[in-house]
């Protein structure tokens, strides 16, 4: 058995576990930076966070190991059992878990909380390779789609009525997977277009929009169709959809919950007191901007120290590294996270196995929400939404959960050559 394992060494992946370390302990060391107090300055001091999350980081490692020692197969006949234990336990956790940040969405086990939300998403990741890699599953089918949708939704559901949306809008990245595998891109193009109707309705005249949509679909149909009754069935559909999206708005925008319609006037700007609603953003610009060209220096930030930007060394540690590092630093971080996406996804075309290629793409696509959301809403390009930076925010259950994903699928890149079912 020893001999089988040693011998998938030649196929790991190093260069990707060398890009997963290396922000790992960038990771550790800015928190210990955005969190520093110099009366505990040990960095392995247990009592902060940074002493805490050397413990993350150590078991991390370890979970890494422990995976790469596991046989590849297990992952695959096991999908679906993964899949039905994070969803019994977001189930669960309704009636067992902790609130915590006005969340319901925690176990406490001691002194250590875990999020099924956050660490389960590997889980969900296996369920829906394991039913994509089917042979007779073709994203073609009606009846397929609808499943997809299904595992998908229904998770994302249960993590709604946690009050973590923001986890549950991570959740919808596995829609590039369902267009690797097939799925129309008109789909992405109307859920796109949706999106920046909803937007423009919100800012701007609701009748001058609608006269423009009017306009484009009359031009659509004179110019770039024959004309025929199917062309205006199509295109009068189109219309009306887009006339529903525009007058719906308001309608859609007053049922959401008053911290997520503050969250959308913060990101466009619009009755947005600097000083209460948009605070976190305006802290977060400031500490950005300040950093310049190359950074204050290492421990040096003034507004992480002084606590003026909220969540600094979780959903905002980007701040940190912008801070102290400057664009220089940050831009540097980001070039690595593109590297790590774009070779994950280099690795997951070259699986003989649909089940391994199906699982990297939805690994790669997971990151990549991650990632956008999280520096998006600290520049002030996406609504601020409590998600964590890949392996630099602070928090075991991120930790594990970026270590998982990424792990099994080297796990299963090692057996590249091998068709699991």
């Amino acid at each position: 058995m020893n001999d089988r394992r040693s011998s998938i060494a030649p196929y790991v992946d190093w260069l990707t576990i060398s890009l997963y370390a290396f922000l790992v302990l960038v990771g550790w060391i800015n928190i210990y930076s955005a969190v520093y107090n110099p009366e505990h300055a040990n960095i392995f001091d247990f009592s902060q966070r940074y002493g805490k999350q050397f413990i993350w980081v150590i078991t991390g490692f370890a979970l890494a190991f422990m995976i790469m020692l596991t046989e590849a197969s297990f992952f695959s006949v096991f999908a679906y059992l993964f899949y039905g234990v994070t969803v019994f336990s977001l189930l669960a956790v309704r009636f067992i878990g902790r609130d915590i940040a006005g969340s319901h969405s925690w176990f406490r086990i001691g002194a250590i909380g875990i999020q099924p939300a956050e660490l389960g998403i590997f889980a969900i990741n296996l369920g829906l390779a394991k039913y994509l890699s089917n042979e007779n599953v073709k994203m073609s089918l009606g009846t397929v789609r609808l499943r997809v949708i299904a595992l998908i939704v229904v998770p994302i559901l249960l993590i709604v009525f946690e009050n973590e949306t923001g986890v549950a809008i991570t959740y919808t990245s596995f829609i590039f997977v369902m267009y690797r595998e097939g799925l129309s891109g008109n789909i992405l193009l109307i859920g796109l277009l949706v999106i920046v109707l909803f937007i423009l309705a919100l800012i701007g005249s609701k009748i001058v929009l609608s006269f423009v949509i009017i306009g484009i679909a009359l031009t659509a149909f004179a110019i770039f169709t024959r004309r025929k009754r199917k062309d205006l069935i199509r295109v009068g559909a189109a219309m009306l959809f887009g006339l529903v999206v525009v007058w719906g708005t308001d309608f859609a925008y007053k049922h959401l919950e008053a911290h997520q319609r503050k969250r959308i006037d913060v990101f466009l700007q619009q009755n947005v007191d600097k000083k209460h609603e948009g605070y976190n953003l305006n802290q977060a610009e400031i500490a950005i901007g300040s950093g310049g060209f190359f950074g204050r220096g290492y421990l040096q930030g003034t507004q992480t120290k002084l606590n003026y930007v909220p969540a600094h060394a979780t959903d905002f540690i980007f701040c940190t590294l912008c801070e102290e590092w400057g664009f220089v630093g940050a831009s540097f971080i980001v070039i690595l996270y593109l590297i790590l996406m774009v070779r994950i996804v280099f690795l997951a075309e070259r699986q003989r196995s649909s089940f391994s290629r199906i699982y990297g793409y939805g690994v790669a696509s997971i990151f990549f929400i991650h990632i956008a959301v999280n520096v998006g809403m600290t520049l002030g390009l996406v609504p601020v939404i409590g998600i964590p930076l890949p392996f630099m925010s602070y928090g075991g259950s991120s930790l594990w959960a970026f270590t998982l994903l990424l792990f099994i699928f080297l796990r299963l890149d090692a057996n590249r050559l091998q068709i699991l079912k």
